[in-house]
């Protein structure tokens, strides 16, 4: 009654902020006004708000929100299981762990003690079940002078976090091919790889890096000695998951403990290389699993060839063996053939025995931290045989050993002979591997002469007050 069609029309434009022609069509098709006030103002909502749904488009919106929610459910669903798949197999793995103990309950345990270096496959620390749906170590882009470094005896293992050592095994696995000959599936690989790591222990020597440390000096010697034209890619990947597996779970304590203890280990594999053996059952263990099985397209048959041959190398790492294998060796270089199978694995032995016990190849700086890791671990040892009674080498006495008389005899007599004897059949090892090893033992000779001489310096001056004192006392 008080305002024109005009003033409502622009009322309602300007508070919808719909356009004044939209508007102006909408509101001149409407109905008649009733005269009833109460039904003409509930029809002027209504019309309106139809106009503000269709601006908006509020049905579309409605069913867009909807389809989302959709959508959030069914991923809510699947990652929960997802969960549920997790929840899974961490039982299976208890029910497995529980069976494996109760298989081992009817031992008579006083004899193994709590000492934590005798394994147990019932510790609650064992990790042999790397479950992770993404690995959890970022990818690095190794740079070109990495990747050169990494091909060499030089290559400084100290340098490098856990993570990046990861990825500088995965970076060795693609580039020698072996990804592609064994068709393994990338993310296994990954989880593998992580899996070998979580099972190597916080030793001071046997531990992670020293896994490394070897794995990485196996890839430079492929590399150096050109082994991939020699022998097949098979035997490529034999060396390098040996290297990988070939100390995994270390307790820090050598065989000679292990048997003189009496340890679980030494009962289970009857004094007979116990810590290899045990190595290798645990590489194995962690490929049973199938998120961690780097071989599984593997067929049967040549599964278990790589299988044997994995655990043959590990084995031959027992230096309880070493003239054994080093004397096989001598008599096949001259007349070494590679079409030969016994051959070819009696030079993977060595070359696995090289890799692990090659410190002293890299430079100083790179090898003598190596050497006091060696020692605190040798010295761990020593106290808890002293503690327990039992028989102590004289190389692993704190109160006999230093650092040079620890090194030079090995160089001289283990390290320097063998190397000699795979230079015969590789003289380009020659300068990068043995000639450094010949100045390492001159480094420590010198070391020694200098500790001998401050030895006698030091006899002379408590001899010399000694004969002070008595020539004082007898004169007074």
């Amino acid at each position: 009654r008080h305002c024109s069609p005009c003033d409502i029309k622009e009322l309602l434009c300007s508070s919808s902020n719909i356009p004044r022609s939209v508007t102006f069509l909408l509101l001149s098709s409407l109905p008649p006004l009733p005269h009833n006030k109460e039904d003409m103002f509930q029809n002027v909502l209504s019309q309106v708000a139809e106009q503000f749904s269709r601006a908006f488009r509020i049905n579309e919106l409605k069913t867009e929100v909807t389809n989302r929610l959709a959508m959030l459910e069914k991923r809510v669903e699947l990652e929960g299981l997802k969960v549920v798949e997790i929840e899974k197999c961490k039982n299976d793995l208890k029910k497995l762990r529980d069976e494996m103990t109760s298989r081992g309950g009817g031992r008579n345990r006083t004899a193994i003690g709590n000492c934590p270096c005798k394994y147990n496959f019932s510790d609650d620390g064992k990790k042999l079940n790397p479950r992770r749906d993404v690995p959890s170590y970022p990818k690095y882009t190794l740079s070109q002078e990495t990747i050169e470094a990494l091909k060499k005896p030089t290559f400084d293992v100290w340098h490098w976090e856990h993570n990046e050592m990861l990825s500088c095994l995965e970076y060795m696995y693609h580039d020698l091919g072996l990804v592609k000959e064994f068709n393994m599936n990338p993310i296994t690989l990954k989880r593998w790889l992580l899996g070998i790591q979580e099972n190597y222990r916080s030793n001071p020597f046997h531990n992670f890096r020293h896994c490394f440390c070897v794995s990485q000096m196996m890839y430079g010697m492929i590399n150096l000695c050109n082994l991939p034209e020699k022998m097949t890619l098979t035997d490529m990947g034999i060396l390098m998951t040996a290297a990988v597996c070939h100390d995994l779970d270390h307790p820090g304590y050598n065989n000679t403990y292990q048997i003189n203890a009496r340890t679980e280990l030494a009962v289970r594999y009857n004094d007979i290389s116990p810590l290899e053996n045990h190595h290798c059952a645990v590489a194995f263990q962690i490929l049973s699993l199938p998120e961690c099985n780097i071989f599984a397209n593997v067929e049967l048959e040549a599964y278990k060839q790589i299988r044997q041959a994995i655990i043959t190398l590990i084995l031959a790492t027992d230096m309880a063996r070493h003239g054994e294998i080093l004397d096989s060796f001598k008599h096949k270089v001259d007349s070494f053939d590679f079409t030969n199978e016994e051959h070819v694995t009696c030079l993977k032995m060595v070359l696995i025995k090289c890799c692990d016990i090659s410190n002293e190849v890299r430079p100083t700086e790179v090898a003598e931290p190596w050497v006091d890791c060696l020692l605190e671990e040798y010295f761990m040892q020593s106290d808890r045989e002293k503690t327990e009674g039992l028989p102590v080498a004289p190389f692993m006495d704190r109160d006999k050993v230093t650092k040079p008389t620890a090194q030079i005899g090995f160089i001289k007599f283990v390290l320097i002979p063998m190397f000699e004897t795979v230079m015969k059949l590789f003289p380009q090892i020659e300068e990068i591997m043995v000639q450094p090893l010949r100045d390492s033992r001159d480094h420590y000779e010198e070391l020694k002469q200098i500790d001998d001489a401050m030895t006698e310096v030091g006899h002379l001056f408590s001899l010399n007050i000694t004969l002070s004192f008595r020539v004082g006392v007898n004169s007074i």
